[in-house]
């Protein structure tokens, strides 16, 4: 079950994992649609910060392809600003 943080906000994504998803989505270079309709949320969150929401839940953060395959970076942070 997908939280798209873009259309829910930070908050509620993060409530939303707490309560069962277990996908944390909305890492977008740059978010229009969402935001010409009026939308508040941020327009981009830095991983960081990413990490910080999912751990803050008690589930361990991990990026993924678009296969849901696990995508391991060695010495390099992953980036979605």
């Amino acid at each position: 079950v997908k939280a798209y943080w873009v259309s829910l906000g930070l908050g509620t994504a993060q409530t939303a994992l707490a309560y069962g998803a277990d996908d944390l989505d909305g890492t977008v270079r740059e978010e229009k649609i969402h935001h010409e309709a009026g939308s508040t949320t941020p327009q981009c969150v830095s991983a960081d910060e990413l990490r910080h929401l999912i751990r803050e839940t008690g589930r361990v953060p991990a990026e993924r392809d678009t296969l849901y395959r696990l995508v391991r970076r060695e010495g390099a942070a992953w980036e979605t600003c």
